[in-house]
């Protein structure tokens, strides 16, 4: 009875280890269905019906693949990416991909702000009242002083996602129908169905997103053994994030679709759903965009200001002061305060930016996918915790892939569709 008893702790022991854990790879999957992925996958929705379900399963494969490499290699090392790759890369390469960081991560935080602006506006809200209240508050969330506390607000946050499961019930669907197009794809050559394809799965994985939850274990504090629990919130995150993205083009294929109706951003598709699916679908849509919104403005200024500061051996964390890591928060305020200020200006062209910043992540990714690969497969670098030859073979799909995906979005861009 007594051993039965011992066991039974060590398993509670075991379970709790493993809550413990979780977050990181949470966070950072819910982060990336922000305002430029939510206006993405409306569009597929809306243009193309039920017809790019069947990507979601591959997405969350590639979203799986990338995140449980990074939180990996962090809980092995106890080191940031952004470290790991001024250490096996030299200085030089390190100061191009932050450089490219900086302004990809300023223009995603742009449009969050922007996501935040639109999203806010169609409950009223004008532009000028909102943005601000917005940056001040994210301002002040990262400067709480515990990474714990901030991850609970977050993930608090989070939660707002679930407004796009009500949405899509909401709405209607043929539920026969959507399970079908999920497991049955739809392909189709016309230029800009390949075109929105590209960007659909293109927009799972981002630069940041590595960055992000290797420095989120680090900032936790774990390590190799935290490795199962990260593995467990890494794909559970990643199915959470992608059940959210199937919500998201079920619903605006199943309403907007049929009725012909196009949308360029989020914000329109919120819009669009009141005289189809109703005032409360709308609301539902709208208030996950700005809550979307909300979560990514609150970390893509910390992720960039982490992975500078490690990248050139500053002090950084939201645990120090800022007598302690002057660069750490300068970068963050710098950051949020100018992207507020930009999405207030009349006239400023949003959509520029973040085709810059497209253009930036396409380049940037493969890049670094490239580095993880190889630190991820490096004995001496992992030990026991390196790329198994499955793992690997499925980092490496995940790399051709993005690189074939982004020839194909650049060759399209080229060509005007």
């Amino acid at each position: 009875m007594a051993a039965e008893e011992r066991k039974g702790r060590l398993s509670r022991k075991g379970r709790l280890a493993l809550l413990a854990a979780m977050g990181p790879g949470l966070l950072t999957a819910l982060a990336g269905n922000d305002a430029g992925g939510i206006a993405t996958y409306s569009s597929a929705g809306a243009s193309y019906g039920f017809g790019m379900l069947w990507t979601v399963p591959i997405m969350c494969l590639l979203l799986i693949v990338v995140q449980e490499t990074a939180a990996r290699m962090g809980c092995a090392t106890g080191k940031g990416f952004a470290s790991l790759i001024r250490e096996q890369f030299g200085i030089r390469i390190s100061a191009v991909a932050m450089l490219a960081l900086i302004v990809s991560n300023f223009a995603v935080t742009l449009s969050e702000f922007a996501g935040i602006a639109s999203g806010m506006a169609l409950f009223g809200m004008p532009t000028f009242v909102s943005v601000p209240v917005a940056a001040i508050t994210t301002w002040l969330l990262s400067m709480t002083g515990s990474y714990r506390r901030i991850e609970k607000i977050l993930l608090a946050i989070g939660c707002v996602f679930v407004t796009y499961v009500v949405a899509g019930i909401m709405a209607g669907p043929n539920w026969g129908d959507a399970l079908w197009a999920t497991l049955v794809p739809q392909v189709s050559t016309n230029p800009g169905y390949v075109s929105l394809l590209v960007a659909n799965i293109g927009t799972t994985t981002s630069p940041y997103m590595i960055f992000m939850v290797a420095s989120n274990v680090v900032e936790k504090n774990l390590d190799a053994s935290d490795i199962p629990g990260q593995r467990a919130d890494n794909v559970s995150g990643a199915i959470v994030a992608e059940i959210i993205t199937w919500f998201i083009i079920m619903t605006t294929g199943a309403v907007l679709f049929p009725a012909g109706i196009a949308v360029n951003d989020a914000a329109d598709a919120a819009q669009a759903l009141v005289p189809l699916a109703g005032q409360h679908a709308s609301a539902m849509f709208a208030a996950g965009l700005v809550g979307a919104s909300f979560l990514a403005a609150c970390v893509m200024p910390g992720i960039t200001a982490g992975a500078v500061c490690e990248a050139f051996g500053w002090e950084r964390g939201v645990n120090r002061s800022w007598r302690e890591a002057p660069v750490y928060h300068g970068t963050i305020a710098l950051i949020t305060a100018a992207s507020a200020i930009i999405v207030l200006l009349p006239g400023a062209d949003l959509f520029g930016i973040m085709m810059v910043s497209q253009v930036i992540n396409g380049v940037l990714l493969p890049v670094l996918l490239l580095c993880m690969v190889n630190i991820a497969s490096d004995r001496h670098v992992m030990g026991a915790h390196v790329n198994g030859r499955i793992w690997n073979a499925l980092t490496w799909f995940t790399i051709v892939a993005v690189i074939i995906l982004t020839v194909v979005m650049f060759v399209f861009q080229a060509l005007g569709y």
